[in-house]
């Protein structure tokens, strides 16, 4: 089972400080990002930190469906998929649909990001729409998210991150 502190060695405060944009902030609401729960699985001690730290975590549809295809693209899929399964069970996870309102964020994300020449991946900014929706941080190893200026997000620079 995935529990919440259960990485031998890591010692986490009750209420971690993350960096956020330029300032430091107490950062307890997270949207996870696939990036950010991979590394999570690997042990990486930020993301570990960041994780059991939270208040709340918000693990986006988008998210799921990234994850999905991968277990159907690995050999290894049923122990990942109990991983998740256990990961969602979590009483301060919970799921993020697509509904009316993050359709409506991501609309408004899609128009800023073009007219600023800024674009992103599509599963990127459904994810960031509903970190919007949310009022909820992202938590993700991929640093183009700090291009969305109306969504905040800690970026787990330097993760073990395989591509």
């Amino acid at each position: 089972m995935v529990e919440r502190g259960a990485r031998p060695g890591v010692h986490l405060p009750a209420r971690p400080i993350r960096r956020h944009r330029s300032r430091d902030v107490e950062v307890s609401r997270y949207c996870l990002d696939t990036s950010a729960y991979i590394e999570f699985l690997r042990g990486d001690s930020r993301a570990v930190s960041a994780i059991d730290g939270a208040s709340w975590i918000g693990f986006p549809v988008i998210t799921l469906g990234e994850l999905y295809t991968g277990f159907v693209l690995s050999t290894r899929h049923g122990r990942d998929e109990e991983r998740l399964r256990e990961f969602l069970a979590h009483p301060v996870v919970e799921t993020i649909p697509l509904d009316d309102e993050v359709a409506h964020e991501y609309a408004h994300l899609v128009a800023e990001l073009r007219t600023a020449g800024r674009p992103l991946p599509a599963n990127d900014i459904w994810i960031a729409a509903c970190a919007a929706r949310t009022s909820s941080v992202i938590l993700t190893c991929d640093a183009h998210f700090a291009r969305i200026e109306r969504v905040g997000c800690v970026v787990l620079e330097g993760a073990s991150r395989r591509r």
